[in-house]
C-alpha cells in the first residue's frame, strides 16, 4: 500500500465518525429546540394567521447535498399573494413583507421551520446556506464543491452576512449583485472553513449564531417598546 493510500485509509473513519457525530449532534439539538421552542411557534403562527390568513409557512426548492433539491420551510413573511412573485432575494425594505413579515425577518424567527429541515437530514445545524434554484448556475469554476457539504441552518456566512440586504447597490439589479459579488464572497468563506471543520468548530458556530440572534431579537423588542411608548405619548398630549 502506498503512502497516500495508507493516509486515505486512516482518515476514512474518521472522516466517517465526524459525519456520524455530527447527524448526532443535528438529532439532539433540533429535537431539543423543537420541544422547548415550541411556544415560540405556536405564538408566531398565531400571529401571522391573524395578520394575513393562510399559509403560515413558505416552502421553495433549494439546491441541497450533490445537487440534490429539496424544499426549506420558513414561516411567511411575505404577503400571500406574493410568495412566488418579485426578486428571488429578500431586500431591504421590501414591499412584499408583511408588519409580522419584517419583526421575523429581523430577528431570523422565520428561519425555525428548518428545524423540521434538519430532523428529516435535508439540512444540518451548521453547513453552507441553501441556494434557490434561481442560482445554481454560480456553482462552477470551483464552488460547485461547495455542493459536497449538507447545507446548514448556521454557518460563517450566515452570521458574517447576517444582514446581506443591506449589501444591494440602489443603481444595480440586486440578482446580478449576488452573482457576481455576494455570492463568490460567501463561496470563499465557505469553502475555506468546511473542508477543514470540525465538531467543536461546528459548535462554536452555533453558539455565535444564536448569541447573534438573542442579541437582535433583544434589539427589536427595545425598539417595539421604545415606539409603543412614543406613540402613547403622544396620544396622551393635547
Amino acid at each position: 500500500m502506498t503512502v497516500p493510500e495508507t493516509a486515505n485509509h486512516l482518515i476514512a473513519p474518521s472522516r466517517l465518525s465526524q459525519v456520524n457525530g455530527r447527524r448526532i449532534i443535528d438529532l439532539v439539538c433540533a429535537g431539543a429546540a423543537l420541544l422547548v421552542l415550541s411556544p415560540v411557534f405556536i405564538i408566531v403562527a398565531a400571529v401571522i394567521w391573524l395578520e394575513a390568513g393562510r399559509p403560515i409557512l413558505f416552502s421553495q426548492l433549494r439546491l441541497g447535498q450533490n445537487g440534490q433539491p429539496f424544499y426549506i420551510y420558513k414561516f411567511r413573511k411575505f404577503r400571500p399573494s406574493c410568495d412566488d412573485k418579485g426578486s428571488p432575494l429578500t431586500l431591504r425594505e421590501d414591499d412584499r413583507m408583511t408588519a409580522v413579515g419584517r419583526i421575523l425577518a429581523a430577528t431570523k424567527l422565520d428561519e425555525l421551520p428548518q428545524i423540521w429541515n434538519v430532523l428529516r437530514g435535508d439540512m444540518s445545524l451548521v453547513g453552507p446556506r441553501p441556494e434557490s434554484l434561481t442560482f445554481a448556475d454560480c456553482f462552477r469554476d470551483g464552488f460547485e464543491q461547495l455542493l459536497d457539504h449538507k447545507p446548514g441552518v448556521f454557518g460563517p456566512c450566515q452570521v458574517i452576512f447576517r444582514h446581506e440586504n443591506r449589501l444591494y447597490p440602489a443603481d444595480a439589479p440586486a440578482a446580478d449583485f449576488y452573482r457576481e459579488v455576494l455570492f463568490p464572497a460567501k463561496a470563499k468563506i465557505d469553502l475555506a472553513y468546511f473542508p477543514r471543520r470540525t465538531l467543536v468548530s461546528d459548535l462554536g458556530w452555533i453558539v455565535r449564531a444564536g448569541g447573534v440572534i438573542a442579541a437582535e431579537c433583544w434589539a427589536a423588542l427595545r425598539r417595539n417598546v421604545r415606539s409603543d411608548a412614543s406613540t402613547d405619548e403622544k396620544e396622551r398630549r393635547p
